[in-house]
């Protein structure tokens, strides 16, 4: 990745900071908001699913250089050098919480970013979106599993047993029988003739040869084997339904990774402009106290020469010691800030942004274009549109409650002289189970909701648009009419100074107009950021994050930026 360079208007910078003196320095400043070496090309986890094929991952960033505040602010850093990745996927660990992710590589990142920069890296490194992919990726592969309910089913059945049966069977009962059926059928068969001498009881005979009870006992093993398929030609709908509804789940899922996504931009350009911020906030105090040390050191002077009282002395001490209390609380605010801006794009060192904030003196289109961009683009009706394609496969699919199903189906033994049997099956489902009634009401009502509810998102979005619009126009007239006060005050501030020196003015005024001059140009960079905030709200409202850049790059009014390459 090589890194933009984000430059500035000399002119904006002297209009913007009128009032700073060429003589003084920010050498202190800077090593409380910074560490004293640049920190290089670090690598941090990329998050991606292990079925992405991914590119080789550079780095060549510049030499970074510290842009100058009235031509006064100039440091060289360190050169970063070329970082080049190449490796396959692996297990790493987050930065931040030190917990091993699966499936990732690791992804060079400079600390100067950009904010075009910082908004690619984010996609790259935020578990969060990561896990919305993953979360869209199953309910894909769940939709691509029911696709192919209605496909026949062809499966293979192999059977080993082994057997042992002992059994004792009573035999008494069968053996008097048998012996009687014999007695009586001799009796019917033999035909009348004369005495003859006694003939055997044949039933006797047989029933000798029959035991009492016999001990069965058999052991063995059997084996078969078959195939047999089944094929739903006519399900009625519901494998489409129900495919339907899983392609509508992935809809939904889509959109909420979209709401997400346009939600860490947003979150993206609220802690790195307020980063830029704070950052011309400490640089304002530190030339304030810049200031009132040259005045301290003149109030020193005139009171060793007489001119000026112990009390106007001790109020320039006085207001020294603030001055220098409020540089190093600014110094902190940097630096949580920058932090806030480190632990979104989940990096063991501070970020430092680059683009500077903006204003644009155009006038904004007209809101009502702003509107219909929301009610074309905005993910929160894309996911009430995904409800109700679900609503409406769930009334498909209860509408085919009492609908038959149609089977073919077949299974046949592997052997040597095999048995077979195929045929056709169709079944209604009469009475029970799910009441159909019911689920149809129950899914119109859910249409209804559905359909209601993007009424109200639409109108909730349209008012929320026009805030965020309203709010942009505020923040740009607001900047635009402190800048004669900031011309203002460091006039007078200029004045002060001069009449202190010919002993006119008082050293208590002169910490005055500084504190005005300085109250003056943080307003306006104040202003600054709630219009750049005010933007990012709108793009965000019209589901169009991404077309902030477009102002960004547009803008005319560019305030100073430490940072830049």
């Amino acid at each position: 990745m090589k890194f933009a360079l984000s430059t500035l208007s000399t002119a904006v910078m002297t209009v913007t900071f009128m009032g700073l003196a060429a003589s003084t320095s920010a050498s202190a400043n800077e090593n409380n908001i910074e560490s004293p070496n640049e920190v290089t090309a670090v690598a941090v986890t990329k998050i991606i699913d292990a079925d992405t094929q991914y590119s080789t991952q550079s780095s060549t960033p510049n030499s970074p250089q510290k842009n100058e505040i009235q031509n006064r602010r100039s440091t060289t850093d360190t050169d970063m050098g070329q970082a080049e990745q190449k490796t396959g996927l692996t297990t790493l660990i987050d930065p931040i919480t030190h917990k091993s992710i699966d499936n990732s590589y690791p992804l060079a990142v400079s600390s100067l970013l950009s904010l075009e920069q910082a908004q690619n890296i984010l996609l790259q490194v935020s578990p969060k979106l990561a896990a919305n992919q993953a979360a869209i990726a199953a309910s894909e592969y769940q939709t691509d599993a029911l696709k192919t309910l209605d496909n026949p089913l062809v499966f293979a059945q192999l059977s080993a047993n082994a057997y042992n049966l002992d059994a004792d069977l009573d035999l008494s009962t069968l053996k008097n029988g048998i012996v009687n059926d014999v007695n009586n059928s001799v009796d019917n068969v033999v035909p009348p003739i004369p005495p003859l001498p006694d003939l055997p009881n044949f039933g006797e005979l047989v029933g000798e040869r029959i035991p009492d009870s016999y001990e069965l006992k058999r052991s063995g093993s059997t084996a078969g084997a078959g195939l047999g398929v089944v094929w739903p030609i006519y399900t009625a709908g519901r494998t489409t339904a129900l495919t339907g509804a899983s392609n509508a789940r992935t809809q939904e899922a889509v959109a909420d990774s979209l709401l997400d996504k346009n939600e860490l931009y947003n979150t993206l350009i609220e802690r790195y402009f307020k980063a830029q911020l704070a950052i011309i906030a400490a640089y304002l105090r530190e030339d304030a106290y810049d200031t009132l040390q040259q005045t301290d050191h003149m109030a020193q002077r005139l009171f060793e020469e007489g001119f000026i009282s112990r009390v106007d002395r001790l109020e320039a001490q006085s207001a020294l010691a603030d001055a220098k209390s409020e540089s190093v609380n600014a110094n902190n605010d940097a630096r949580l800030a920058m932090m806030a801006l480190q632990r979104l794009l989940r990096t063991d060192y501070r970020i430092k942004p680059t683009t500077p904030l903006f204003v644009s003196s155009r006038p904004l289109p007209d809101v009502n274009y702003f509107q219909n961009v929301a009610l074309t683009n905005h993910p929160g009706l894309q996911k009430v549109a995904a409800k109700r394609a679900q609503a409406e496969q769930l009334h498909a699919l209860s509408d085919t409650g009492h609908k038959p199903t149609v089977m073919l189906y077949g299974y046949g033994q592997v052997e040597k002289d095999p048995s077979w049997v195929a045929g056709i099956s169709a079944s209604w489902k009469l009475w029970g189970g799910l009441d159909k009634t019911a689920s149809l009401a129950s899914s119109n009502a859910k249409i209804r909701q559905a359909d209601l509810s993007a009424i109200e998102v639409s109108d909730n979005l349209l008012l929320l648009v026009e805030k965020n619009w309203h709010d942009v126009n505020n923040a740009q007239s607001r900047y635009q009419a402190l800048q004669s006060n900031v011309d203002l005050a460091a006039e007078v501030l200029r004045l002060r100074q001069l009449g202190l020196q010919e002993g006119v003015n008082t050293t208590i005024e002169v910490v005055q107009a500084q504190t005005q001059s300085l109250k003056a140009r943080t307003e306006q960079a104040q202003a600054a950021n709630s219009y750049v905030q005010s933007l990012a709200a709108l793009m965000q409202s019209c589901g169009t994050p991404l077309a902030f850049n477009a102002y960004l790059n547009a803008a005319d009014i560019q305030l100073p930026t430490l940072y830049t390459e």
